[in-house]
């Protein structure tokens, strides 16, 4: 299974894949997309970016998607049926192209009814349904893929501008057996992208949280951020609270970067974070702290140290000086 996910990712790197705009990253799904490989061009609009449905075994749901053509000329589009798997641990997905290749588990195309090509008038919306069934012996989890709205003609014989494609992701989850297990595996302070806990500055400072789904179903955490200066709370932060929530997907790992703000100059500090997710709401609890000391405290303090240890040895050398001098004296007076 491994070495298929690594093939596959070989591939994706090589060229057999096709990601709009280099990636469609899962964290902005909830944003109005828009892919162009010329700014200049026309592009392909389509609602909604992502789409989570439940359908149960033996059983079917139509999703709907709208593409929109803002050209000044109709165009057809033919809709394509893909799969795709976790590309890295920002949440970017890498679709599969390849028309005879399935995701090598979690496979969404293999429950799509093929489409067929639409034409859709300059300025006008089309609305396409795409058939999801369920077979009666699927095994309950996550499955995911993709619908991209590749354009192949222009209706009216003119030039055809959108040479880009754009794509709509669904994320299935048939019930059953569902197990849902997501593990943070760190929860770390960072300065400009480097773990640490003493820093200079307060500037760019983030809380790094990375969490692998050990589970078969793709789940979204939540929670809140807590920064504590003493018992002073200085900055709170919601994480992944926006609708549609960010997903982890099963076999793979994602990680979130967090700004902190309103850090002081100078201090300790305490993070703490409660993250929850799935059906049942299981919860995952974090803690860490750093301090924000300036490069100038820093020097005094290290001065201040040596002077400090410089006198000790001073005093220690004085002392050993002045008893080496009682010694002899004493021994003199005896010899006398």
């Amino acid at each position: 299974m491994k070495t298929m996910n690594m093939m596959i990712k070989q591939r994706l790197r090589t060229g057999a894949l096709i990601v709009a705009a280099g990636a469609m990253a899962l964290s902005t799904l909830a944003s109005t997309q828009t892919v162009a490989a010329d700014s200049q061009a026309d592009v392909l609009k389509m609602s909604p970016v992502r789409t989570d449905v439940t359908i149960n075994p033996g059983e079917k749901k139509t999703v709907k998607i709208t593409v929109t053509n803002p050209s000044d000329g109709s165009v057809t589009v033919d809709p394509v049926e893909n799969d795709f798997v976790a590309a890295d641990e920002s949440g970017a997905p890498a679709l599969i192209l390849n028309a005879d290749q399935y995701a090598p588990t979690h496979s969404l195309k293999r429950f799509m009814k093929p489409l067929s090509k639409v034409t859709i008038p300059a300025h006008k919306s089309k609305t396409v349904d795409v058939l999801i069934t369920v077979p009666k012996d699927a095994q309950a989890g996550g499955y995911f893929g993709a619908v991209r709205f590749v354009p192949v003609a222009s209706a009216d014989g003119g030039q055809v501008n959108l040479t880009t494609n754009v794509a709509s992701l669904i994320l299935l989850t048939v019930p059953g057996n569902v197990v849902e297990k997501l593990n943070l595996t760190d929860f770390n302070v960072q300065q400009n992208g480097k773990n640490g806990s003493l820093f200079t500055t307060p500037d760019n400072l983030q809380i790094s949280a990375r969490f692998e789904n050990k589970g078969n179903v793709q789940v979204a955490p939540f929670g809140k951020i807590t920064v504590k200066s003493g018992d002073k709370v200085v900055y709170e932060a919601d994480f992944n609270n926006q609708d549609p929530r960010d997903m982890v997907l099963p076999d793979s790992a994602r990680r979130w970067n967090i700004p902190l703000k309103d850090i002081g100059t100078f201090g300790h500090y305490t993070v703490t974070a409660t993250f929850s997710y799935g059906k049942s709401n299981q919860s995952v609890d974090a803690t860490t702290s750093f301090w924000v000391i300036p490069t100038g405290v820093i020097f005094i303090a290290v001065v201040g140290l040596l002077v400090l240890v410089a006198l000790i040895v001073g005093i220690w050398l004085f002392l050993r000086g002045y008893k080496r001098r009682i010694l002899r004296n004493n021994g003199m007076h005896r010899r006398r």
